[in-house]
């Protein structure tokens, strides 16, 4: 839908569409036929007239597919692409990848968990640095050695 859009012949033939207007020539046929192909117009009595139906089932199918919990602040990859601005999504995030990393009870070097953390991110020494901020992990007093904090 979005495509059939981005072109400007079919953007305003959409807008005629919308607004009632007559459709004339070859040039305005072929925006017709792509915006039909793209579900957004349909054929109405008259005339053609805006498919609403398919693109609010357009629009209910993309909001049940988008991610929600931390995976919102993942890309493809699984990698982090943003932290969230809040403090509770952040915590939420972070709890996340400490699971994700380490198994409880389980005690590792800096160098392993710094290197399990690059799976998540291209600074793992942030990250790090973020999880035992947030007492979601725990370091010796030499930062030799990390493990999942009592509670994670």
């Amino acid at each position: 839908m979005l495509a059939a859009l981005a072109n400007a012949d079919t953007r305003a033939a959409f807008a005629r569409v919308t607004l009632g207007l007559p459709l004339d020539g070859p040039r305005d046929a072929r925006a017709l036929a792509a915006l039909t192909d793209a579900g957004l117009v349909a054929d109405g009595e008259v005339a053609p007239v805006v498919a609403e139906d398919t693109i609010r089932a357009a629009l209910a199918s993309a909001s049940r597919s988008r991610p929600t919990g931390p995976q919102r602040f993942l890309d493809a990859e699984g990698r982090i692409d943003r932290y969230p601005s809040g403090r509770a999504d952040r915590v939420e995030l972070l709890r996340w990848v400490a699971a994700h990393s380490l198994s409880a009870g389980e005690v590792v070097s800096e160098r392993e968990v710094t290197e399990r953390l690059t799976r998540f991110t291209r600074d793992p020494a942030a990250l790090r640095r973020f999880l035992v901020d947030e007492a979601l992990l725990e370091r010796t007093r030499s930062g030799s050695e990390y493990a999942l904090a009592d509670g994670s």
